[in-house]
């Protein structure tokens, strides 16, 4: 059973639909989710997701199937006020890997890692082990996969039976990854966590507090990696101020009225 979007309170906003949970609220859905039991996928909506969204319909598709979907970037959160449909505040990604790691120790939830290079995943798990004793540390991999490792990885991370996946890949490989091997792997709760593995592996900082609060991570990525990151948020963050101005002026802030299917149909309710 897949796809079940029936958590949470669902807000419709620039032709997706995003759950109106803060961080605690979201983190104790997830233990509902796993105490179900059923795979369920998790998705994390930036300002970047929401502009490739107007162009990329496979992609759309699958977020539509997605039972959590929480707002990760401040833009979202200022897009979600200036359509009318506030949110009650972002939820990082980062923060909720780390936060979801120290609860899995506490509930005893199993947790696997795949994404990231061998080092970097590596690292991963060097310092869970030292920053949580006692997480049951189910396995973990990196993220290059090819078909046939995907076919590997895929079994081995059901074999080992962890209540949480974390994936660390790029978007839109991460969500499309998980959309075709949710019901393989078995998992009850997938999270694609993006660059959180190099962050919490030391590999990539990330920005100080007060730039948190203020939306700005965006700029301490930019300055760190100038070469790499100018286009992502000097672009896009054009094209989503663009993107809101463009719902707020047809006044469609939220729900398009109708969503195409998944690709493969696989859509529960």
């Amino acid at each position: 059973m897949t796809g079940v979007r029936t958590i949470g309170r669902k807000v419709p906003l620039m032709g997706f639909e995003i759950d109106a949970l803060t961080l605690d609220e979201t983190l104790s859905e997830i233990d509902l989710v796993i105490a179900r039991g059923h795979p369920t996928q998790h998705c994390a909506m930036n300002a970047a997701k929401a502009v490739l969204l107007e162009k990329d319909q496979r992609l759309r598709d699958v977020i539509s199937t997605c039972a959590l979907v929480s707002a990760d970037g401040v833009p979202i959160v200022w897009a979600s006020r200036v359509l009318g449909r506030p949110l009650p505040g972002r939820v990082n990604g980062t923060d909720m890997f780390i936060r979801l790691l120290a609860r899995s120790e506490a509930r005893g939830y199993g947790v696997y890692f795949l994404g990231a290079t061998a080092d970097v995943v590596n690292l991963v798990v060097k310092r869970a082990r030292q920053d949580h004793p006692g997480l049951r540390i189910s396995g973990w991999h990196h993220g290059y996969l090819s078909e046939d490792d995907t076919k590997t990885v895929v079994a081995e991370a059901r074999a080992a039976e962890p209540a949480i996946l974390f994936v660390g890949m790029p978007t839109p490989r991460k969500e499309l990854w998980l959309f075709e091997n949710l019901e393989d792997l078995g998992i009850p709760f997938c999270m694609g966590v993006g660059g959180s593995f190099d962050v919490y592996a030391g590999t990539v900082r990330r920005a100080p507090e007060w730039m948190q609060r203020h939306g700005l991570e965006w700029f301490f990525r930019l300055v760190q990696e100038p070469r790499r990151m100018w286009k992502r948020y000097l672009v896009g963050n054009t094209a989503f101020v663009l993107l809101v101005g463009k719902y707020l002026v047809k006044g469609d802030h939220g729900w398009r009225g109708r969503w195409r299917k998944a690709p493969d149909e696989r859509r529960s309710h």
